[in-house]
């Protein structure tokens, strides 16, 4: 897989006057089965998160509150999304090492993931990940 693979997936949005309303289902509006959910909250000004890749996981990621970036690497390259809309998800597919990072203040960044969690499926040191990728 590489950095093309992943994109911004505008989700559903039904609009109200009384609040607006997004809903994700399961391979409908994203091409995997959700398995876990997890969200990065009061993220301290300055601080980034992620700095890891996922051999077999797919995720979308969401900026619920707020809004941060993104940084996606392939090894053959790198590119950057801000995410800021609470209706746009970022699909990451495995074998891309990202890092978050320029938190807005009160951001929430939700993540839905395929799988459980397993430290087995984890790149923590990129030199291990670029090995592997070229």
């Amino acid at each position: 897989m590489s950095i093309n693979d992943c994109k911004i997936i505008e989700l559903p949005k039904i609009h109200d006057v009384r609040g607006n309303l997004t809903f994700i289902e399961n391979s409908r509006h994203i091409p995997f089965d959700i398995q876990r959910a997890y969200y990065l909250y009061d993220v301290p000004g300055g601080a980034e998160r992620g700095g890891h890749a996922h051999k077999g996981l797919h995720q979308l990621i969401i900026a619920m509150s707020g809004s941060f970036d993104v940084i996606l690497n392939d090894g053959g390259g790198q590119t950057r999304f801000h995410l800021n809309r609470s209706y746009y998800g970022l699909y990451v597919c495995p074998m891309i090492w990202r890092e978050l990072d320029n938190f807005s203040s009160g951001s929430v960044c939700m993540v839905l993931a395929s799988n459980f969690y397993d430290e087995a499926d984890y790149y923590r040191d990129y030199a291990d990940f670029i090995k592997d990728v070229t």
